[in-house]
């Protein structure tokens, strides 16, 4: 009796699902190609950005706290070895992400966003139940959610069925998905826990049945990729009717859910600031673009109302009929953060081929490259401390693919300095440019040493 009363309660959510949740957009780990993973700022910005739910992993700290932390090992996201099993959460908490924000207990994040009803959350569980027979993480997870009454803001995927089935025992309501990276894990063992499978973008282009035949069962499809540069997989996901991407990238997806509802307008309602080197011209109507004899400035804020898309491009609406193009208005970037490279040149890195985009956005890549052995200044700004998109004459190019030119006084070093670490980009020309030789390529450690002689 009990397990066809939770067989009823999986099926009823899913219907509910269905008919209330469209095209879902998940932030994996927050927005982490802007921000550090599983971090509040990350998160934040994945909401901003229009993602319906954050993805964040959960271990348990050695007395028993939820962490929220994909690694076993924190060194990669704190520079710092720090096993979380073996470290109690008072020791994981001084530990710091480059942009100055604490290792983070579920208990910490809930009681932050509380009072936020529209943030919700995709929580992982990182276990292997082959390994670790104890169910300790999933009754921790089930007793916080409780606490902070979240039953309605979560959704708990994972790739442990054993997991997902404790979980059922615990809260017969919740919204469960399996995680695949293999067709032969969906099984009908498991199939009638679960709410949805999250599978790999590769396994459904392969079996593009699947979409239909889990709609069959009642059960919806979450797709799971980096989904970075290919507006082939894109347009391909966005065609076929699956309920969702997992994605590192939460602006492109909400970009193609709005293709997918036919959405042009959308609010932001965020300040921002207009980077710009000249005075631009606003415009009434962005789908005609007839420029007015009103101005933004450069350096000046603005309050963006409305977010809208014409040809594949992006407009800001900053007043009562008057548009901006979004190109060169920054929401996540600030003066301090872009400071020590105001005036600066960048060439391509030695034997790398340097992309060159028509717009900020990993979907405007162009067939063009950064010619090598040349210097371009830079004329704007965009993206984020992390993701700094960089214009030149010739287009936009990723900050993280280039060399930096022109650090080569103690002030300079000393601006870079006050960068908080999250916006140290390492990639320095150390030496002036001599167009008959080529810079050689140094690492990161060396680099290091360099810039220590010149500012020390």
């Amino acid at each position: 009796m009990k397990i066809k009363s939770q067989m009823f309660w999986a099926i009823f959510f899913s219907l509910v699902f269905f008919t209330t949740s469209g095209f879902t957009v998940v932030g994996h780990r927050g927005d982490p190609i802007k921000y550090p993973e599983e971090t509040i700022q990350a998160d934040n910005s994945a909401f901003n950005s229009g993602a319906d739910y954050v993805e964040l992993d959960l271990q348990l700290s050695k007395d028993g706290v939820l962490v929220i932390s994909h690694d076993d090992d924190l060194y990669r996201v704190t520079h710092t070895h720090a096993i979380v099993s073996q470290n109690d959460f008072k020791t994981l908490k001084q530990l710091r992400y480059d942009n100055g924000e604490h290792v983070m207990s579920l208990n910490e994040l809930f009681k932050h966003y509380k009072n936020r009803p529209n943030t919700k959350f995709v929580l992982e569980t990182k276990i292997d139940h082959s390994i670790n027979p104890t169910y300790e993480l999933e009754d921790k997870i089930a007793q916080v959610v409780k606490e902070y009454h979240m039953e309605n803001r979560i959704m708990i995927h994972s790739f442990s069925a054993a997991s997902l089935f404790h979980l059922r025992e615990l809260m017969p309501h919740a919204y469960l998905i399996l995680i695949v990276g293999s067709l032969r894990r969906i099984n009908f063992s498991i199939l009638p826990q679960v709410n949805a499978v999250n599978a790999s973008s590769d396994i459904v282009q392969e079996h593009p049945f699947l979409i239909h035949w889990l709609h069959k069962l009642h059960k919806q499809l979450y797709v799971w990729a980096e989904m970075d540069e290919s507006p082939a997989l894109w347009h391909w996901l966005i065609n076929r009717n699956v309920d969702g991407v997992v994605t590192n990238f939460p602006a492109t997806g909400f970009k193609y859910k709005l293709a997918k509802s036919g959405t042009k307008k959308y609010a932001i309602n965020r300040s921002g600031i207009y980077f710009g080197k000249t005075k631009t011209a606003t415009m009434m109507n962005p789908y005609v673009r007839i420029k007015e004899k009103k101005f933004v400035y450069p350096g000046q804020k603005i309050n963006v109302t409305y977010g809208v898309r014409v040809d594949d491009r992006l407009y800001y609406q900053i007043a009562e009929k008057t548009f901006i193009s979004a190109e060169f208005v920054n929401l996540d970037l600030r003066k301090q953060d872009i400071a020590p490279y105001q005036n600066k040149k960048i060439m391509a890195k030695p034997d790398t081929k340097v992309a060159l985009y028509s717009y900020p956005d990993n979907q405007a890549k162009t067939n063009k490259l950064l010619p090598t052995n040349k210097l371009f200044k830079i004329q704007n700004f965009n993206g984020s401390p992390k993701n700094m998109w960089l214009y030149t004459k010739l287009g936009w190019a990723k900050a993280n693919q280039i060399l930096f030119y022109g650090f080569f006084n103690k002030q300079a070093f000393k601006d870079y300095k006050k960068l908080p670490r999250v916006s140290h980009y390492t990639n320095l020309a150390l030496l002036t440019y001599n167009p008959n030789s080529q810079i050689k390529e140094q690492t990161f450690s060396e680099k290091q040493k360099a810039i220590n002689r010149i500012i020390y």
